[in-house]
């Protein structure tokens, strides 16, 4: 699937819910060519932001050995190491430091970004000077730890966004250990990574940009289900991609990620079937639940499939559920990305003459 750079950038903003952080940014993904030279500019810039706005600072602890008291006196390393007879004593000192956890991942990234063959020379000249700005910063080999290591609050918030494009960029850089060069990965090739960046998108797209339905994401527990508490937990959990309600209708939607949006079987295609049956089970507990709960809207049930290519919208009513199976164009602009997500949730024309069930055995 061929997605174009500028709405790899939207579709990223969105998911990892930077839009604001993202706007600021001075990019234009529309000029890039290849995902690692939007990854490139987008730290270039980012980077550049925060070192007007100044780099974040915080105390950390550092051991020392000295002639004087200095901050904490470890005295069990003290002796342990028998300085006193050097007239030295071991303290842990804590300084107010720029070479603290966040500023050490963008100061990895930008390293192994310097390795990158698919960046022309001017992009890695602008890189290395952002390198060098960072020269009380210390160098380390990064690992996934270094970036559960970080904490972020309300003063260094804004270095969320940076995080996210490195950890983006650790996951999909290949690194060849033995030349040292680096090359990209076409992260949209990975069906699984792709596949939670979709649904992380689709929820804050309709979070942020719609104000009808309420959007979240349930936990749903079975319903009509007779079996003792120590067998029921062995039932696969149900959570929805997205749940969206007002006071008139409640849509289920999940959204998924595929190279075809249909499958295929000995030259004849179909929905994927597997897609279906979750969401058939979704409404069938919903409605159980609501039946319980005197609420009597219809619940409808949509499949997501993002596409570059054949676009479908296809409609059936299912034991009185309402099931739509559409594609979201993204080989197109990005005005018309927003219009398509918005107009899913107009109702299905089947939905409009739906009776409301009240046996919850049909």
């Amino acid at each position: 699937m061929t997605i174009p750079i500028q709405n790899i950038y939207y579709l990223l903003c969105y998911a990892w819910d930077k839009l604001q952080e993202g706007q600021i940014v001075s990019v234009s993904p529309e000029d890039c060519q290849t995902t690692a030279e939007l990854f490139a500019r987008v730290l270039d810039s980012g980077v550049t932001h925060l070192l007007k706005r100044g780099l974040d600072r915080n105390y950390i602890s550092e051991e020392i050995e000295t002639s004087s008291l200095r901050g904490k006196f470890d005295i069990t390393t003290t002796i342990k190491q028998n300085l006193l007879r050097k007239s030295r004593v071991h303290c842990v000192v804590d300084s107010f430091s720029y070479d603290v956890p966040h500023n050490r991942i963008i100061k990895a990234t930008l390293r192994n970004l310097l390795r990158c063959r698919e960046l022309d020379r001017d992009q890695r000249d602008r890189l290395l000077r952002l390198y060098r700005r960072l020269h009380d910063v210390s160098d380390i080999k990064l690992t996934p730890k270094d970036f559960n290591n970080v904490q972020l609050h309300r003063n260094n918030a804004w270095y969320g966004f940076l995080l996210q494009v490195c950890r983006l960029i650790y996951d999909n850089l290949l690194i060849n250990e033995e030349t040292g060069d680096s090359q990209f990965r076409d992260f949209l090739r990975d069906e699984r990574q792709m596949a939670r960046l979709f649904e992380n998108f689709v929820f804050n797209f309709y979070r942020k940009e719609q104000s009808v339905f309420k959007v979240k994401s349930e936990l749903l527990t079975w319903q009509g289900v007779d079996a003792t508490p120590e067998d029921q937990q062995f039932l696969p959990r149900m959570r929805t991609d997205v749940s969206l309600d007002s006071s008139t209708r409640k849509i289920v939607l999940d959204a998924k990620y595929y190279k075809d949006s249909l499958q295929s079987f000995h030259g004849n295609s179909s929905v994927h079937s597997e897609n279906l049956y979750q969401l058939f089970a979704y409404l069938k507990n919903f409605y159980l639940k609501n039946i319980q709960n005197g609420d009597s809207r219809p619940i409808e049930g949509i499949l997501l499939y993002p596409t570059t290519g054949q676009s479908l919208s296809l409609n059936y009513e299912i034991h009185g559920h309402s099931i739509r199976i559409v594609t979201l164009n993204l080989n197109t602009s990005w005005k018309e990305i927003r219009q398509q997500l918005l107009n899913i949730l107009e109702p299905n024309p089947l939905s409009l003459t739906l009776p409301v069930l009240e046996n919850p055995e049909h």
